[in-house]
């Protein structure tokens, strides 16, 4: 394990951006502790259905607002109220925008009395938190995942928890450009074409060749545009035996730790018809293909030490070029045009398509 500093990524210790914090069945009218980005939160839903995140501690005299259960508060049903959350010590209550609005023995309220929140989005099955070191408003809009969730003929992913890694996320982000990895981990055959772009805030990679696990026969094509938007969540268009979408979120635990998910849609039929127990069925047996495809880089980062300074070969993909894209995330948001203006365009690793020269 290593930290942000160790990789030298700049100014913070966890990045800026839209970060996956859990599935829409974690958020639920009983609070919950969960921890993320260093920090210990706690996650609720109010009587609207709107799910929240706010610090974990009271700032009255600290008291863990979810981790209680013998309280009068929790169990009178006064934990959540409207969407305020109560603290089971003294019961003071929090609203959406973390102020203290009532005090059960008091008309006065300090104006200290204030948890932090954070914005959250609940999108696709997945509770999204915006994470910002300075404490600044989203600056970008959550991803719609293609338009996929809920499109007539896509059957909708479930959430594969694929674990807590000992691993900072830049060593996710790599494989965004290790070209040499597919062939010895994925079985990838047949080459065609290999390459990254990188686009403001965006970066893409784009893969053409078999695949021994996502396609009917290795020489079948598999062609994905994959992409960051941002440091928190691949997205990837896939085009196989089936064209589907898949997500893989990374959210930092620790510095150094990070909480991954993965997700596969699978589009059965032209949302003509209705989808059948057999489409689903056939769309889940797909989305355990393309986790097992998955499981295959999770097996390394799970055992893999923190490699601070690649020694990159040509060939094995632009490295240097993704970690610089990623530090933009690290500091200080106005610092971020900089940071792109040198590493925006393309970088092609390999290009054996008809009429190109090979690379």
């Amino acid at each position: 394990m290593a930290t942000s500093k160790e990789y030298g990524l700049g100014e913070f210790d966890f990045p800026r951006g839209w970060f996956m914090i859990g599935t829409s069945a974690d958020a639920t009218r009983t609070p919950a502790p969960i921890r993320y980005f260093g920090k210990d939160l706690v996650i609720y839903r109010g009587e609207s259905g709107k799910a929240y995140v706010v610090d974990a501690y009271c700032p009255h005299m600290g008291a863990h607002l979810a981790k209680n259960s013998t309280s009068y508060i929790v169990r009178d049903g006064e934990h959540v109220e409207g969407e305020s959350i109560r603290c089971p010590f003294h019961g003071w209550r929090f609203g959406t925008d973390g102020a203290c609005n009532h005090i059960p023995y008091s008309d006065f309220i300090p104006k200290a009395a204030k948890l932090a929140t954070y914005p959250v989005i609940e999108r696709a099955g997945i509770v999204w938190m915006w994470h910002d070191p300075e404490g600044l408003e989203p600056d970008v809009e959550l991803a719609n995942f293609g338009g996929h969730y809920g499109e007539p003929g896509w059957v909708e992913w479930k959430i594969d928890y694929m674990g807590d890694l000992g691993s900072h996320g830049i060593e996710i982000v790599d494989n965004m450009a290790d070209f040499g990895h597919f062939v010895p981990i994925h079985g990838a055959t047949d080459w065609q074409y290999f390459a990254n772009e990188f686009m403001g805030g965006h970066l893409h990679q784009y893969y053409s060749a078999g695949h021994r696990t996502l396609t009917a026969n290795p020489e079948d094509a598999l062609v994905l545009d994959t992409w960051y938007e941002g440091p928190g969540f691949l997205q990837s268009e896939m085009a196989g035996t089936f064209d589907s979408f898949i997500m893989i979120a990374n959210t930092p635990i620790e510095d150094g730790v990070s909480r991954c998910w993965h997700a596969l849609m699978v589009k059965v039929h032209d949302g003509s018809r209705e989808t059948t127990r057999e489409d689903r069925e056939m769309a889940l047996a797909y989305q355990e293909g393309s986790r097992l495809a998955f499981a295959q880089d999770v097996e390394i980062w799970a055992n893999k030490r923190a490699c601070i300074n690649p020694l990159a070969i040509p060939k094995d993909g632009p490295y240097a070029k993704v970690r610089l894209w990623y530090r933009q995330f690290y500091n200080p948001r106005d610092k971020a045009p900089e940071i792109q203006d040198r590493v925006n365009g393309l970088h092609v690793t390999l290009d054996k398509r008809p009429g190109q020269k090979v690379a």
